[in-house]
């Protein structure tokens, strides 16, 4: 256990979050850990408290309070890594370089741990070194059910350029979803803000009304969609593009056009599932186009889960292969 001591943010390391600046330095500590630190404010930015998402600014000093030490082993669950588990995700690499990784993310799975979370993408990031001495790193994130493309950065400076490019929305994301209902009128653009407000059952994403009420909170959300193909009234297939990145956007404002993605029981209650289908989230990660941290464009596509195949076979819906991934110049 070691005594308290401070760290500078490094040039290279501008805008990364706190979460994962910590990922980087101390790998040993548990995000459990990390979690409680910071809710106790022993963990200090610039000497005051600071939050998991807080960006950093070169020349900012970090409080380190006493930590594990890193010879007392890892946690638990990285010892306890499931080999099953990584040979089946390093099966759904779908495009791999020097400084880029991208995944076909499985229903399910969430991105990073946390309480409660005894597997995620995070907890089997060495799986997926493929010979490299560095671990790759998480530059965004999908919901545990979402499925479909997730990029990973193989080095620190791939992951610096990668997460400015999500920050400067110069990440092109397409998403398909199949509805319970068709909106009206079938293309169009949802602008709606929203704001994350507690529950009884952990916290949750809502519209906003009357942003006068939430003065601070609240985000605003912007999404774009279209219908693709619909089954009479009772269903339809979109392509959804969000402009912005809020939590849980795609599913809230899905709710907002009076069409709830099939199988989101947290978002459409009972409206939202259809008797003989699949009670599972129907939200797909299709495409990512996102600037390539050495130059040009890399451009993913995911192919159907098994569980949206079944669906779209049942509803006569007929996806198009996923394109092979390539970097453009």
């Amino acid at each position: 256990m070691s005594g308290v001591t401070t760290r500078t943010v490094a040039p290279d390391e501008a805008d990364l979050r706190l979460d994962r600046w910590f990922r980087r330095h101390f790998p040993h500590v548990p995000h459990g850990a990390l979690a409680k630190l910071l809710r106790t404010g022993q963990i200090r930015v610039d000497g005051k408290r600071a939050e998991t998402g807080t960006r950093l600014v070169p020349g900012q000093t970090i409080r380190i309070p006493p930590l594990p030490d890193p010879e007392a082993g890892p946690p638990k669950q990285v010892r306890l890594l499931d080999e099953r588990a990584a040979k089946e995700l390093q099966g759904r690499v779908l495009y791999r370089d020097a400084s880029v990784l991208a995944l076909d993310k499985p229903f399910g799975l969430p991105v990073q741990g946390g309480p409660g979370i005894g597997r995620s993408v995070d907890h089997l990031l060495d799986a997926l070194r493929f010979g490299s001495d560095e671990r790759p790193r998480l530059v965004h994130r999908l919901d545990r059910d979402t499925t479909g493309v997730l990029v990973l950065a193989r080095t620190m400076a791939a992951a610096s350029r990668l997460a400015a490019a999500f920050r400067a929305r110069d990440a092109e994301k397409t998403y398909w979803a199949v509805t319970v209902g068709v909106p009206t009128p079938r293309e169009g653009r949802v602008d709606a803000p929203l704001a994350k407000r507690p529950g009884p059952r952990g916290e949750r994403v809502t519209l906003v009304e009357d942003e006068g009420e939430e003065a601070g909170k609240v985000a605003r959300a912007v999404t774009d969609y279209r219908v693709v193909d619909h089954a009479g009234k009772r269903a339809a297939w979109l392509e959804l593009s969000p402009l912005t990145g809020r939590t849980h956007q795609l599913r809230v404002h899905c709710v907002a056009l009076g069409c709830p993605i099939l199988g989101d029981a947290k978002y459409g209650g009972p409206a939202a599932m259809l008797a003989g289908f699949p009670e599972m989230l129907h939200l797909h990660a299709r495409r990512l186009s996102i600037a390539h941290p050495e130059g040009g464009r890399l451009v993913v596509e995911a192919p159907l889960p098994a569980h949206m195949k079944e669906t779209f076979a049942a509803l006569g819906f007929e996806a198009p292969r996923p394109i092979k991934p390539a970097r453009a110049p």
